[in-house]
């Protein structure tokens, strides 16, 4: 039985490349303006950035339940294969919970391994481990690896705006207000699970040289491993859903695996 993995949208996984792996992905639930979304399949990443501008409120997920997990073990079970599974960060959704949930139902039991990240850094990590199925490592040694490495993984987000930092209550009105006349940029990160602020600067130039600074303190980037760049908004390239964890759009992210 070939290992399988079984991942989430929160990735930023598309279908097709999910489909072109082999990969089962399963779609996190998007709730704009009182309506439900499945990520990626009813709801394109052109048609969220839209409706993000358009919507009062900050979209907002919800997490994956034990029986969408159950359903997925089934049918990779069915199709001879064995399920393993990699989950948004835990400290960010109640997602990796639902699949140990699941996982305890079945004999032998799936492994699930929390990637501590989300977005393009859970992406990178599912990237890497199926590198490593395909090399031919088995389902233990992987899981040891990949909760090894996952503390190596790093994602920094430059904020062009921050409306959607005060939509999403961590900031005041007020701060939002005196930010813009500054023209703040602040510096996000994930950093062990969880998304911390990690500097600010006023003006992009400035902003873009201290992304730059915490890239290059942090060893830089390996390119032997995978790595991704990103902007985020309907004109800006490759679209990203880090704004669906209440952070914010028009942004850049840079991660990969510091050497």
């Amino acid at each position: 039985m070939a290992l399988r993995l079984v991942i989430d949208s929160a990735s930023d996984i598309t279908v097709n490349e999910a489909k072109e792996h082999g990969w089962y992905l399963i779609p996190l639930t998007v709730t704009i303006g009182g309506t439900e979304y499945r990520d990626g399949v009813d709801i394109t990443p052109d048609r969220f950035y839209d409706m993000l501008v358009e919507s009062d409120d900050l979209p907002h997920t919800s997490q994956l339940t034990p029986a969408d997990y159950e359903k997925a073990f089934e049918e990779v079970i069915a199709d001879g294969d064995t399920p393993f599974v990699i989950t948004l960060s835990s400290k960010l959704s109640g997602t990796y919970q639902s699949a140990c949930i699941a996982a305890e139902s079945f004999d032998p039991k799936p492994i699930v391994v929390d990637s501590l990240s989300a977005a393009l850094g859970e992406a990178v990590f599912i990237r890497y481990a199926d590198s490593l199925i395909r090399d031919g490592m088995g389902a233990e040694e992987l899981e040891k690896t990949l909760n090894e490495v996952r503390h190596k993984i790093r994602i920094l987000a430059l904020l062009d705006t921050l409306k959607y930092l005060r939509k999403g209550g961590r900031i005041s009105a007020a701060v939002e207000f005196a930010g813009s006349l500054l023209q703040i940029k602040p510096v996000i990160g994930v950093v062990e699970g969880e998304v911390v602020m990690v500097g600010k600067a006023r003006g992009s130039k400035k902003g873009n040289n201290l992304l730059n600074e915490l890239i290059n303190k942090g060893n830089g980037i390996d390119f032997s491993k995978p790595y991704s760049l990103a902007y985020t908004g309907n004109s800006r390239g490759t679209l990203t859903n880090m704004s669906r964890i209440q952070e914010a759009s028009g942004s850049l992210k840079q991660v990969s695996f510091p050497s």
